[in-house]
């Protein structure tokens, strides 16, 4: 090619396939039942393994026997992962695992499998830091300023108690693969948001080489950030197919299992103190908090002049923690937002109006965005009119308002895309990467319509496949940054390429060249042109296949971007009788790069809004302190938020044209961040009293309002 293409996005009015509200393309696939996902395979020969789970939260093996196991009808293989002197962290923990021609042929023989334990104290509740002796760590102190003075002159001092605790991930697919492993080839179908590198993981565990291991995934039931590498159950699978002599072997984790072992969102609990002057402007933080992990506090505000933050972990035995959908900023946005919230009660201000001093703490990017967003949100969610100071309504049903705040990165990741045009006319779009549920086969194949001037049903998208261009992992929102600019750019690389082998047949060069509404003409003279099928022809017989990529270490300016804001409010009701909250109404205002689709954008959010509402009134694991039990690993009683739960949900992309030209930012993390905080502020502001701690339960709103909470 003789000059290098211009592979900026089109302008928002001349976009034909982008910016447009198109469904998603598996969506008829998906709501027939006809998508298949991992855990729908069934090969042939297939095996079924059923894992030995241990009991207790916190012990050492010290003998298992596996011998009647191995002689039990239908067995093919037996594997122990966790042999004696494996110190056991939590229960649920994987010791052993059976391989059978069927399911219930499994179950029989792992049942028949004895484990001997020498049981070991537990610790499995987080929210009260006395009772963790000898499982915390000191993180230090830091300080900034002069927090000591600062408090002492203020001329207002707000303090509270906050807790966010662990949720569960509750991927409605479980964690598993159907591994064979046939001579020095794996071939693994995984539920995966890491199609391209889950090889990669798996290769030096059981030894063999990444390139031997061939991975596919058509659709995954759901991952949140809990699904990236192979896990011990990849690895366990593998062996177990290597052990019955190269046949496929099934193994997902079953429901209570899911729920103890797959991952976990991390806790946050602490006391915040906020100083400030009568204005509602915050002079000083200061923080006394823990977790079972880091928690870097204040959320966004974190250019407050004074401040003493301290921080402690905790080590627990109820589970491994894993990303879960905008890791720690529920946690901290929970933590910071409310303790802002409660500092304009302690001024008796509205929390918007403080809210906006707040934010001038915040990156000073983002300042005016929070203060334009605070505003729309407040106008969507009628604030002025339906906003009163906490616990001024009448009757034993009382309404109220919550406000919060809500950041994210989202640049996107490493990508790697191929176009080839066919001389037919057919478009062939590869890459590498997994479809989570979010739409990105539908916005691959919109930004490939969009650069070559097709219907999008000209392009035949192929993706889930370690065989293609190498993508990356789903996950911080990376994707849809990354695959746009890489399908972007092979798309009109080989456009070029279209470009060079149609030229002569119009009398012009390959740079006077476009392509609109499937034809490749003249710029500035429509009528002038051939149809896209007349151009293909031009090709030979061969064929054009490009490359494009993106490297998140070499910017692409105007093509994507990073660093994103938002505001939700939630209006609520609390019947101060049963405890009850009700959403009546939800606002979310977001930031948002440019938009390949709004309907499926507006889908992330509403998503990551009932995804949250569910964390924040339903979630709640419950542990017997005393036996290290899980007593709700189960569907039924670790609750989520059914359709007659969510409210009426208002959704407003901010995409004026300043954003717009920022390029494509990724959205699935940023509006899962806030609707803890926001349902928080709201209930607090109905019933006039804090509930500490999250999930706003009927049973905690009750403690908080009888006093029964410190």
């Amino acid at each position: 090619m003789a000059d290098t293409p211009d592979y900026s996005w089109p302008p928002m009015e001349r976009r034909k396939a982008m910016g447009k509200p198109m469904k998603r393309l598996d969506g008829p696939a998906k709501s027939t039942g006809r998508a298949k996902y991992t855990s729908d395979l069934k090969p042939k020969d297939m095996l079924y393994a059923v894992y030995v789970h241990s009991p207790h939260a916190h012990a050492r093996v010290t003998s298992v026997d596996t011998s009647d196991a191995e002689k039990s009808a239908g067995v093919k293989a037996v594997h122990v992962s966790a042999p004696a002197g494996t110190e056991v962290q939590w229960q649920g923990w994987e010791i052993a695992a059976v391989a059978a021609t069927t399911e219930q042929a499994a179950r029989v023989a792992a049942g028949r499998i004895r484990v001997e334990y020498e049981v070991l104290p537990h610790l499995v509740k987080d929210d009260d830091l006395s009772k963790a002796t000898g499982r915390t760590k000191q993180g230090g102190e830091k300080v900034v300023g002069d927090p000591d003075e600062t408090f002492k002159n203020a001329e207002v001092v707000s303090e509270g108690k906050y807790g966010i605790p662990i949720a569960n991930h509750c991927c409605l697919e479980p964690h598993g693969a159907v591994i064979q492993w046939q001579g020095d080839k794996v071939y693994a179908w995984p539920s995966t948001q890491d199609v391209t590198t889950w090889a990669t993981q798996l290769s030096p565990n059981i030894k063999v080489d990444a390139t031997n291991i061939k991975v596919k995934m058509d659709y995954i039931g759901g991952g949140f950030g809990s699904k990236f590498g192979p896990d011990a159950w990849g690895e366990v699978a593998a062996r177990l197919s290597q052990k019955a002599g190269g046949r496929p072997v099934k193994l997902f984790l079953e429901r209570e299992a899911e729920l103890m072992i797959a991952g976990n969102r991390p806790p946050a609990y602490g006391k915040i103190r906020l100083a400030g002057k009568k204005d509602g402007t915050i002079t000083g933080w200061q923080s006394d908090t823990w977790s079972t992990g880091n928690m870097p506090l204040p959320y966004i505000i974190d250019q407050i002049p004074n401040m003493r933050i301290k921080h402690d972990t905790v080590s627990i035995n109820s589970g491994p923690s894993r990303a879960w959908r905008a890791p720690n900023n529920q946690q901290l946005c929970y933590l910071t937002c409310s303790a802002v919230d409660d500092f304009a009660a302690k001024v008796a201000m509205d929390p918007i109006e403080v809210f906006k001093k707040a934010v001038e703490y915040a990156p000073k990017a983002r300042v005016e965005l929070y203060k334009y967003q605070l505003d729309k949100a407040a106008e969507l969610a009628d604030w002025k009119k339906q906003w009163k100071p906490r616990g001024a309504g009448s009757g034993t049903v009382k309404r109220g308002l919550g406000v919060a705040i809500n950041a994210w990165g989202g640049a996107g990741h490493n990508s790697n895309c191929r176009t080839t045009i066919n001389p037919d006319g057919s478009v062939l779009v590869e890459i590498g990467t997994q479809d989570l549920g979010t739409g990105t086969r539908t916005i691959i194949t919109q930004v490939a319509a969009e650069s070559l001037g097709l219907p999008m049903g000209r392009v035949k998208l192929v993706i889930g496949s370690n065989d293609l261009p190498p993508d990356a992992a789903s996950g911080g929102s990376s994707t849809v940054g990354g695959v746009t600019v890489s399908t972007r750019r092979s798309s009109v690389n080989a456009l070029a390429k279209l470009f060079e082998a149609a030229a002569p047949a119009l009398s012009a060069q390959p740079a006077d060249l476009e392509a609109v509404d499937g034809h490749i003409r003249v710029k500035g003279s429509p009528n002038k042109s051939i149809t896209w099928e007349a151009a293909c022809k031009k090709i030979g017989p061969g064929k054009i296949s490009e490359m494009g990529s993106f490297n998140r270490r070499q910017p692409a300016p105007g093509m994507n971007d990073q660093g994103v804001g938002g505001v939700q409010i939630a209006d609520v009701s609390v019947d101060t009788e049963t405890g009850l909250v009700t959403i009546n109404h939800y606002t979310a205002v977001q930031d948002c790069g440019l938009i390949v689709n709004p309907r499926l954008a507006e889908s992330q959010i509403y998503g990551a809004i009932i995804m949250g509402i569910s964390t924040a009134l339903y979630e709640e694991r419950f542990f017997d302190q005393q036996t290290g039990k899980y007593l709700n690993a189960d569907m039924e009683f670790y609750k989520l938020a059914g359709i007659g739960d969510i409210g009426d949900i208002k959704v407003h992309l901010d995409i004026r044209p300043e954003n717009d030209k920022r390029g494509v930012i990724g959205l699935g993390e940023p509006p899962a961040v806030a609707i803890c905080a926001a349902i928080g502020n709201a209930v607090t502001n109905a019933i006039g009293i804090r509930v500490p701690h999250i999930p706003m339960t009927p049973s905690h709103v009750l403690d908080a309002l009888e006093g029964r909470i410190a």
